[in-house]
C-alpha cells in the first residue's frame, strides 16, 4: 500500500536519491548535479514545505515538490514505476489546487502521456535554452472542472 505524506528532512536522502537515479539512467538527460547537490536539492525543497513523499513498506519510493500551484517536480523510483504511486501522489496534488502548471522535457514522453492521462493539456513548447539542462521542454496545465 502507497502511503502519502509531507517529507521530513531526513527524507532528503531518498528523494535527491531518486533524482540521482533518475539522471542516471536516462539516456538522453545531462548529468549535472552530484548525488549529493542532488541531497542538498532535495533538503532544500523540503525545507520550503514543497514536498510530499509517497512511501511502501516504509521507504520513500516517488515524491512531488510543489511551489505553491506550480508541479516543480514529479519522480517515482524506477523499481516503482508502473504501479500507481505516480498517479496517487499527482491526484493527492491535483486535490489540493484547482489549477495546476509543470514543465517536462519535450524528451520525456512518457510523463506527457501521463500528464495528458491525467487531464492536463499542452500550452506551450520551447526549444530549452533557458533550461539548466538546455532540453527543449514542454509546459502542461491542468484545470478542475468548474473552477
Amino acid at each position: 500500500m502507497t502511503v502519502l505524506r509531507a517529507a521530513r528532512s531526513t527524507d532528503a536522502g531518498a528523494v535527491g536519491g531518486i533524482l540521482t537515479e533518475f539522471a542516471a539512467t536516462t539516456e538522453w538527460m545531462p548529468k549535472l548535479h552530484s548525488g549529493a547537490e542532488d541531497i542538498a536539492h532535495a533538503g532544500a525543497m523540503i525545507k520550503r514545505g514543497w514536498v510530499t513523499v509517497a512511501e511502501q513498506d516504509g521507504g520513500v519510493i516517488g515524491f512531488a515538490a510543489c511551489d505553491g500551484a506550480d508541479l516543480d517536480a514529479l519522480y517515482v523510483a524506477a523499481k516503482a514505476r508502473g504501479q500507481g504511486a505516480g498517479t496517487a501522489i499527482l491526484e493527492h496534488v491535483m486535490d489540493q489546487y484547482d489549477r495546476l502548471s509543470l514543465w517536462t522535457f519535450q524528451a520525456n514522453e512518457g510523463a506527457q502521456r501521463f500528464y495528458l492521462r491525467h487531464g492536463f493539456a499542452e500550452v506551450q513548447r520551447t526549444d530549452g535554452a533557458t533550461t539548466d539542462e538546455k532540453l527543449p521542454d514542454v509546459r502542461f496545465e491542468w484545470q478542475r472542472k468548474g473552477a
